[in-house]
């Protein structure tokens, strides 16, 4: 049954006057319970190095697009690991300097111990964007600075390390990846070459324009062909209207004006389809210009009162030229003719280089696609490598991102933690409060009626009257004997507890 509040330090008060001695007994155990945990707690110090992260230095807008920086992307984590790892931990572990003279040669059990303690007892703690401590708690001051100092300078060049060794790897892989494509693109070009050699037939493209080309000229040379054939049946029509003999005095003019106008029609037929410069069309201007001539001596010779001129007769000249204009048609239609069978049997040998590329087309083309990746690739790689060698020499150099230390390791001054001071003074506040807390409690889980409004809520029926407690004087002056002898223990407890706390502080009491 729950105590009422209001009711709680009275009785509070009551119990710990009925029950004085183990009040007594309580704050005695309390107290010297944690004074005790105070003289044992095992109390440490703490040392750290603060390290500053350099990623802002004059060189990288430099050297931005030419090189790429070492970066990491969570740096008190990474820090953290790389002073876990076992090979920077064992330095610390045998470093004669901290462990002594026999720190190099330590038993295998001892020093998996010390490596595990080391490791339990240090920390990385962030301070900043650019800052953060690497840290080392030990029960010695001087431990603790060594070894804090210690993890900071092998922390500095251990990441130096790393990142010399992480860009020359990366170089080294890069430089293996370009002479590795080196090889390959040698080889597909020695194959493209031997491919070439092997296949003189050139490629699509060119026989393509090749084929355009000759039929081409088939086309010109067949519509030459037609045009000269078109001209013979013209001069054999017109071979068959002139006469092959004339008199000896001469061809009259106007058989010189027939042939004239039917060359003159010829050629006026010609000019509409060809410039003047067009070979038949110069040719019959000639023929014109010569018969014209003739027509002209013919004219001069003959007696204007006569139409024929009489005498033996020859050979007429316009009926020799127009024959002979005739015989060298059918000779070019004749030559034209050889031409398009030549031009039709180079076109049919085209065709055949056709069908060779076409089967050829699929291998020229891989070689060709395999040339073209592996050069890409060729020439990516290269650049990379030089952005690669520039990196290598940063890290070298000490530049990009960097690890200095702001701030050395200090030597402690004073514990880390609570002190044996906050351990005297809590020992007689919880002392104190240890019987009335437990009083308390106590009470709260209590089933005996201790107050009138426990039973009035319980029952539901007023409480008329409540009998007060009667002492005897002689139980009251037992009680008052009692409690001045338990005031007397508590300055006695409370003197030597302070005495020892004190002496303790002091350094009297070790």
């Amino acid at each position: 049954m729950a105590m009422p509040l209001s009711q709680m330090p009275a009785e509070i008060l009551r119990e710990v006057r009925a029950r004085k001695w183990l009040a007594l007994l309580l704050f005695t155990v309390v107290s010297f319970a944690v004074l005790v945990t105070g003289f044992l707690w095992p109390y440490k110090y703490e040392s750290q190095v603060v390290i500053f992260v350099d990623d802002r230095n004059i060189i990288r807008p430099l050297m931005e697009g030419s090189a790429v920086t070492t970066q990491i992307n969570d740096r008190t984590s990474a820090a953290k690991e790389l002073l876990w790892s076992r090979s920077v931990v064992e330095q610390v572990a045998t470093d004669p300097e901290i462990f002594g003279s026999d720190g190099a040669n330590t038993d295998p059990v001892v020093l998996e111990n010390r490596i595990a303690e080391l490791r339990a007892n240090l920390f990385v703690r962030p301070r900043g964007d650019s800052y953060f401590s690497i840290g080392y708690a030990s029960e010695s001051p001087n431990q603790a600075f060594q070894v804090a100092q210690r993890l900071g300078q092998l922390f500095i060049a251990e990441n130096n390390e790393r990142k010399r060794q992480e860009s020359r790897s990366a170089y080294e892989f890069i430089d293996k990846q370009v002479k590795g494509y080196e090889s390959q693109l040698a080889e597909v070009e020695e194959r493209l070459k031997n491919f070439l050699s092997e296949n003189v037939d050139g490629t699509e493209g060119d026989a393509n324009q090749r084929m355009a080309s000759l039929r081409n000229q088939i086309e010109l040379a067949e519509l030459e062909r037609q045009e000269m054939f078109t001209r013979a049946q013209s001069l054999e029509a017109e071979l068959n209207g002139i006469n092959p003999m004339v008199s000896s005095g001469g061809a009259t003019v106007d058989v010189y004006q027939n042939r004239i106008n039917s060359l003159q029609e010829q050629l006026d037929n010609l000019r509409l389809r060809y410039h003047d410069t067009y070979p038949d069309i110069v040719i019959l201007r000639q023929q014109i210009e010569q018969l014209q001539r003739q027509r002209d001596r013919a004219a001069a010779n003959a007696d204007p009162n006569r139409v024929i001129t009489t005498g033996e007769r020859s050979s007429n000249p316009v009926y020799q030229d127009v024959r002979t204009a005739l015989a060298e048609t059918r000779a070019a239609i004749q030559t034209r003719d050889t031409r398009i069978r030549a031009l039709r049997a180079l076109l049919n040998e085209q065709i055949l280089r056709m069908e060779r590329i076409q089967g050829n087309k699929t291998e020229y083309a891989e070689l060709t696609r395999d040339m073209e990746v592996n050069k890409q690739i060729y020439d990516d790689l290269l650049k990379r490598r030089e952005r690669a060698r520039v990196s290598m020499h940063l890290d070298v150099e000490g530049q990009g991102l960097n690890y200095r230390i702001n701030e050395s390791a200090q030597f402690p001054r004073g514990a880390s933690g609570p002190k044996f001071a906050t351990f005297a003074v809590g020992g007689l506040f919880l002392g104190l409060l240890a019987p009335f807390g437990l009083i308390a409690g106590l009470l709260q889980i209590d089933p005996r009626v201790r107050a009138r409004q426990q039973l009035e809520e319980t029952v539901g029926l007023p409480v008329l009257v409540r009998l007060p407690e009667v002492k005897t004087p002689f139980e009251r002056r037992r009680e008052r004997r009692v409690t001045s002898m338990v005031i007397v223990c508590v300055v006695l407890v409370a003197a030597v507890y302070i005495a020892i706390a004190v002496g303790s502080m002091m350094g009297v009491i070790g």
